[in-house]
């Protein structure tokens, strides 16, 4: 049966000499595999570049009720990216947090409140002119309370210490080591704190780089199956 759906690229692989499987988190029915045909030869340039890291697509499919690998039947984009593919730091962090949202979603079913996060989080940063370099950061935060493990935030004075397991902050240093420091805890805090990616939230890199470390610590403890994220290298070399 066919249907119309919003889409967002996670991964394409190979599947014939003209032909690649394209893993897309939907709208309508969560995350689905569809073959994409045609994507070999001259005429297939257009779909070539639809399938890039976490496009953002509308959508035609066959949705099959026994699951497995589904048929795309067309795409269009559903919001051309401007100016991400043409700025080094957006295009590192938008790869960055394609292999984040790949390792963390798995649901084989609908989330309408995180796939509007998800798209419109990506329409508001690829429109950002200034000012992103924290971007992926708050969109970590957020993308836990989707989750369902969102920091509790009761930060004082007494309370210093963030638990990583726990997801709030303590007032005495854990007894384990999955834990943040009181001067990044204080940056999380300010973060819980507000609604928008402040630039001048970090004095330098390595404080932007610690906070990001322990964000990527917290998902590992919470997301089964989350592992290291390769492409974090890169993000940390460009935002030097």
């Amino acid at each position: 049966m066919l249907h119309k759906t919003r889409g967002i690229v996670f991964r394409t692989v190979k599947y014939s000499d003209t032909s690649v499987i394209a893993k897309i988190y939907t709208e309508q029915f969560g995350l689905r595999a569809y073959i994409v045909r045609a994507v070999k030869g001259k005429k297939s340039a257009s779909k070539t570049g639809l399938l890039q890291h976490l496009s953002l697509l509308n959508l035609v499919v066959y949705e099959k009720n026994n699951g497995g690998v589904q048929n795309l039947k067309e795409m269009e984009a559903a919001h051309q990216f401007r100016s991400i593919p043409f700025d080094i730091i957006k295009s590192s962090i938008l790869l960055f947090l394609n292999e984040m949202l790949y390792k963390a979603i798995h649901e084989e079913e609908p989330n309408q409140p995180l796939f509007d996060y998800i798209f419109d989080s990506l329409t508001g940063f690829d429109e950002a002119i200034a000012g992103f370099e924290n971007f992926h950061l708050y969109f970590a935060i957020g993308l836990s309370k989707f989750l369902g493990f969102y920091p509790r935030n009761n930060f004082t004075g007494q309370n210093e210490y963030f638990d990583l397991r726990e997801g709030l902050f303590v007032e005495n240093r854990p007894f384990h080591n999955n834990f943040i420091e009181p001067a990044i805890s204080h940056k999380l805090n300010q973060m819980l704190d507000s609604e928008s990616a402040h630039l001048s939230l970090f004095e330098n890199s390595m404080e932007r780089n610690a906070m990001l470390v322990n964000i990527l610590d917290y998902f590992k403890l919470h997301v089964p199956g989350f592992i290291e994220i390769k492409s974090l290298p890169v993000l940390q070399q460009v935002l030097r």
